[in-house]
């Protein structure tokens, strides 16, 4: 389980890849990552299929990334995030966010163990709008519950 301090070590850093983000303007991971650089993050966007995105230049993974980033939020399918977290640590990235909303989402517990052996700090869940300043409310709410049941990060 990720700790509080896990999340915002990775939400401290200014140069975050976005994996998985989508084509579609419309699309959840594609509003975040919009988030993201408007609340002032060099955030990169990592989809194979798009040559960039949102006049960002998108890159086919991890390790193409110059300069390179400080962290990963990846936002596919659990079954790559274990490819995607080998990305990772070829490209020297030490922090990586699996998001989640509902479902698995990016979680992979393989993936988790592996970072965690390769001395990667991993937030196993959960969804960065919850953690931002600033954010929506019902993001904020959705925090609020968690602490309710216990569940928020400690």
């Amino acid at each position: 389980m990720a700790s509080l301090a896990d999340i915002e070590d990775f939400l401290a850093q200014k140069r975050i890849a976005v994996v998985g983000v989508a084509r579609d303007p419309k699309n959840f991971n594609r509003i975040l990552f919009r988030s993201l650089r408007k609340r002032g993050y060099d955030a990169v966007p990592v989809n194979p299929n798009a040559r960039e995105l949102d006049g960002v230049r998108c890159y086919s993974c991890v390790q193409e990334i110059q300069p390179p980033v400080d962290a990963v939020l990846i936002m596919t399918p659990a079954e790559k995030t274990n490819f995607i977290a080998k990305d990772c640590l070829d490209a020297g990235v030490k922090r990586i966010w699996m998001y989640r909303a509902v479902g698995t989402g990016a979680v992979s517990r393989a993936a988790v163990e592996f970072c965690r052996k390769n001395g990667m700090r991993v937030v196993d869940g959960h969804c960065p709008f919850m953690f931002l300043r600033d954010t929506a409310w019902f993001h904020r709410l959705h925090g609020a519950v968690m602490k309710i049941a216990g569940s928020y990060p400690k």
